[in-house]
């Protein structure tokens, strides 16, 4: 199907379907992500992705593994939805009397995609952040001491949270990720949410410009003819292949995004001042490998979730939605 042929309406349907699919699918591995690379040398709790899982399920239940899936699922409709509406905006501006884009230009809607979408994925990945990383911070309290199963409290309007052990204790009252908007909205206003801008920036826009060119190009190649689109397993493989590359390629900025946007710390886990800051004391502390944590988990993550955002793309979910309904009206 052409790309010109395709509505805004459509692609944001798409867009939006594929992404909560995506993150229904491998919302614990992007946990285990986080908790992994928000370790500090000498203070590990998990060993690996599986660790990881298995402890959480232990000492969270189930349940714990979709810790801060809410949050994801309500903003990862407009994220992918922006995402991908806007690639397509930018490829068909930078295009010349429908003749093919240069690699360069390419990048440059991959890089405009990038740009918009931290509109909705630096506050969504500012509170999903919070509420994955509270299991991991809770182990770490609960090592030394040998304590009981413990239950995430919350002490002051910071949002600092302690951990009591559960013996005759009345419930405390959980901390979800509306309370922390309206905490963070409060205490610091609305930048509160858009902590970590440039680090959310650092990272999403070199991964559009990798991946939109490298997914375009791969697809390509499963095209049958010039005049034909490829079967959707290819574009499922395409976007798995571009996804994980890409992901790998930047998980350093991903690493230090999570340390920045990471409000609450372990006793001994230090506080960065900005990006450079960050950079600095991960090197000097904890070496370059501490920049590939999370690599693999991050790999798992995107690639299945933009293969299945490219099948839903391409199969046209959202043009038989607007078809079939009033929203039809809203089609060119």
């Amino acid at each position: 199907m052409s790309q010109q042929q395709i509505s805004l309406p459509a692609k944001l349907i798409n867009g939006g379907i594929a992404g909560i699919v995506g993150v229904t699918c491998v919302f614990p591995i992007d946990l285990a992500k986080t908790r992994l690379q928000n370790q500090r040398h000498g203070q590990q709790v998990y060993k690996s992705m599986m660790d990881c899982l298995v402890k959480t399920v232990r000492s969270e239940g189930y349940f714990g593994m979709y810790r801060g899936a809410a949050v994801n699922l309500t903003l990862v409709t407009p994220e992918k939805a922006i995402k991908l509406a806007a690639n397509d905006f930018f490829r068909q501006h930078l295009a010349k009397n429908g003749k093919g884009l240069t690699v360069f230009k390419e990048m440059l809607a991959g890089c405009g995609a990038g740009m918009c979408q931290v509109i909705v994925t630096t506050p969504m990945e500012m509170l999903k952040i919070q509420l994955q990383d509270a299991g991991r911070l809770a182990a770490q309290k609960q090592k030394p001491v040998m304590m009981s199963p413990t239950k995430l409290v919350v002490t002051n309007t910071m949002l600092s949270r302690s951990y009591i052990s559960g013996t005759v204790v009345s419930a405390p009252r959980a901390v979800s990720a509306t309370q922390i908007a309206k905490e963070l909205l409060h205490t610091q206003g609305i930048q509160g949410l858009y902590k970590g801008l440039g680090a959310t920036l650092m990272r999403d826009v070199p991964f559009s410009i990798l991946y939109f060119p490298l997914f375009a190009n791969l697809n390509l190649l499963g095209k049958p003819s010039p005049e034909e689109a490829s079967p959707f397993y290819w574009a499922f493989l395409s976007g798995c292949v571009a996804g994980s590359t890409a992901a790998v390629a930047v998980n350093p900025c991903d690493v230090v995004k999570t340390r920045l946007q990471s409000m609450n710390k372990g006793s001994t886990e230090e506080s960065y001042n900005g990006i450079l800051d960050c950079v600095s004391k991960i090197m000097r502390k904890e070496g370059p490998s501490a920049f590939l944590k999370g690599a693999g988990c991050r790999a798992l993550v995107i690639a299945p979730l933009f293969g299945i955002a490219q099948v839903m793309y391409f199969v046209g979910i959202g043009e038989y939605i607007i078809d079939n309904s009033p929203l039809r009206l809203l089609s060119p």
